[in-house]
């Protein structure tokens, strides 16, 4: 049987995470199947080729905000990434306790949200192998009217591709069911097919590439009107959750060799590679199928599988059926890495005593946190449900709401408070690339239609997580219930 947590559990995971393997991790957590099929939810988003500004405005903000991680990162290696950060952050015994507490709540719903973005992906692709997939045998949709807040409203699809989704969340978790250091291993391998994957789209549209298609532009399309911004709202909201992923190696800090050189490293060095291959990847894409065609699809959510079109546009149907296998490859590599990396956040949790006992527990022989990552891949089965646009939504919002934009903030909250902290890797240009990464947060979240659906989720997460709090702590008699402790007297003189 596995066995009871204890507090020496951190020390006994391997540090068997080298710069090669974290790279790769963070690369394979970054690509999985986002950019190969919401190619058309951007484009429609803007209405034209102009929505690279997305890609490429999504990049900036990505360097800016891995920054915040690489010098937090350097500073607290650390199982666990944000959970350590604004724990240490607004203080482990007061308000920082409470803070790093709601982003694990948080987390217990991103988290599988996006797991369950890469395997709803990898099914739409799937798809185009198997049309019959996409039929969908029921819809339901459910809405509860909240005073205060308005109504929610989530709708669960039910098709072929649904169970092809859940059957690659339950085949990554079988995969991770063993020790760090064959992980490190499946890593490379299944990055060197994203990698093989990315090189010969590319090779394919350059070799094929038609600029006065690629560059189409539609009349007004840099005008900067309220619809301009509106459209890059939403292209950067997508853009957004292509790139992230970058920070996967932070949440394996106590496995990691050399983390505070490690860790720095591989974030930047997976976001610039990364970048590149977004941009040109894109534009050759753009290069053969046109926009037109592309925005019909992200405006129907419907046949999002356009590489295997602009393939099948190239070399024919046996190009298309090949490079639509090494995307579902490189979405279930996407599935892998985001599983192991979040498995470990609940698991340092609550071995600092702030989450569920349970998710502290090691497996006796193979060394890895069992309850938690099986927790994890169990709730991104359910939210499979959902459709892709909403599950981006839901995540990218509740994410940068209860993450992102705290943690940026507390980046600068650390070095008033704590100046002669050791830090290892210290953030460029500082403290730009913090308020740069704020407001692109903020941007992102109010720069769309119908903005404020996904904030009534994160605000009745956020609810739900400060009510559970308060009343475990009041029990526990945890800040802020903890008893005063009285001052010391001084003695007087002479005494």
């Amino acid at each position: 049987m596995p066995s009871e947590p204890s507090q020496l559990e951190r020390s006994s995971l391997i540090r068997g995470v080298g710069l090669g393997s974290a790279t790769a991790l963070n690369m394979i957590d970054m690509i999985g199947v986002g950019p190969f099929i919401t190619i058309p939810l951007v484009i429609s988003a803007m209405g034209g080729p102009q929505a690279m500004l997305g890609w490429i405005a999504g990049a900036v903000f990505a360097i800016c905000d891995g920054l915040v991680w690489a010098e937090l990162g350097a500073a607290m290696p650390g199982s666990g990434g944000s959970y350590h950060y604004l724990r240490e952050i607004y203080g482990p015994q007061k308000l920082g306790r409470l803070v790093s507490f709601l982003f694990i709540w948080q987390l217990s719903f991103s988290a599988p949200l996006s797991i369950a973005s890469g395997s709803i992906g990898l099914a739409g692709y799937a798809s185009y192998l198997y049309p019959s997939l996409e039929q969908h045998l029921t819809i339901h949709s459910w809405s509860l009217s909240i005073p205060l807040l308005g109504s929610l409203e989530v709708r669960w699809l039910v098709s072929g591709a649904t169970f092809v989704a859940i059957g690659a969340v339950l085949i990554a978790l079988l995969l991770l069911y063993r020790k760090i250091t064959s992980i490190g291993w499946l890593s490379k391998f299944l990055w060197l097919g994203v990698m093989g994957t990315m090189g010969w789209i590319i090779f394919a549209g350059l070799t094929h590439f038609d600029a006065s298609r690629a560059f189409s532009f539609p009349p007004g399309a840099f005008q900067l009107s309220r619809n301009f911004f509106l459209g890059l709202g939403s292209a950067m909201l997508v853009a957004t959750y292509d790139y992230w992923g970058y920070y996967n190696v932070c949440f394996l800090g106590d496995e990691v060799k050399e983390p505070s050189k490690t860790i720095p490293r591989a974030l930047l060095l997976s976001i610039l590679l990364v970048a590149c291959l977004y941009v040109v990847m894109n534009v050759s894409i753009l290069g053969v199928v046109p926009w037109q065609e592309i925005t019909q699809a992200g405006s129907a959510s419907n046949k999002l599988y356009v590489v295997s079109i602009f393939m099948q546009r190239i070399y024919g149907k046996w190009a298309a059926q090949c490079v639509t296998v090494l995307i579902i490859w490189a979405a279930f590599a996407s599935i892998f890495s985001l599983t192991l990396g979040y498995s470990r956040v609940p698991y340092a949790a609550a071995l600092d005593g702030n989450y569920f006992r349970a998710f502290a527990r090691v497996h006796p022989t193979l060394r890895f946190p069992y309850i938690s990552l099986l927790a994890l891949a169990g709730v991104a089965m359910l939210f499979c449900f959902l459709s892709l646009a909403d599950v981006i939504a839901a995540l990218v919002v509740i994410r940068i709401l209860l993450q992102f934009l705290i943690q940026a903030v507390g980046l600068i909250v650390l070095r008033i408070r704590r100046p002669e902290m050791p830090r290892p890797f210290r953030m460029w240009l500082y403290p730009i690339p913090a308020l740069v990464a704020s407001f692109g947060f903020v941007f992102v979240l109010i720069s769309r239609p119908n903005f404020t659906r996904e904030i009534r989720y994160a605000i009745v997460i956020l609810l739900a997580g400060l009510l559970i709090y308060a009343v475990r702590s009041w029990r526990e008699r945890e800040w802020p219930f903890a008893p005063r402790v009285p001052m010391p007297v001084a003695e007087a003189p002479g005494k």
